[in-house]
């Protein structure tokens, strides 16, 4: 006997994407993130390819996945998608030793961040 299926936590007119474990500050993620947030997926797509930031690259990728789970798992209309939220979490933060002069040594910490981007469809205006 198996445990009863757990419910969505989303919406009927909502899709979801999470990118774990990406090798960026979240502070520097925010910034990419900040820039699609509320917009429509055809401008946050244009935006994210055109920045110039590293890892836009990422976060594009992870935008088109949230775009297909919403057409093939929920049959949303693509064309009336926007991002409702992008959201970015701390991950762990390796910790590693810089040796520096006098045989002193600094640390270096190289943090990895989460990111959930949840794309909703526009409802009709009446």
């Amino acid at each position: 006997m198996s445990k009863p299926k757990t419910p969505r936590s989303l919406s009927d007119t909502s899709a979801m994407a999470n990118l774990r474990m990406l090798r960026v500050s979240p502070r520097k993620l925010n910034l990419v993130a900040q820039m699609i947030r509320g917009q429509k997926v055809e401008r946050a797509l244009n935006a994210l390819t055109f920045s110039p930031k590293r890892i836009a690259i990422d976060v594009k990728k992870t935008l088109l996945s949230a775009i297909a789970n919403a057409e093939n798992n929920h049959g949303l209309d693509i064309d009336r998608l926007y991002v409702s939220e992008a959201t970015v979490g701390k991950a762990l933060v390796m910790k590693r030793l810089d040796i520096r002069g006098r045989s002193k040594a600094g640390r270096i910490k190289k943090p990895f961040s989460h990111l959930r981007i949840i794309v909703s469809e526009i409802g009709e205006v009446a």
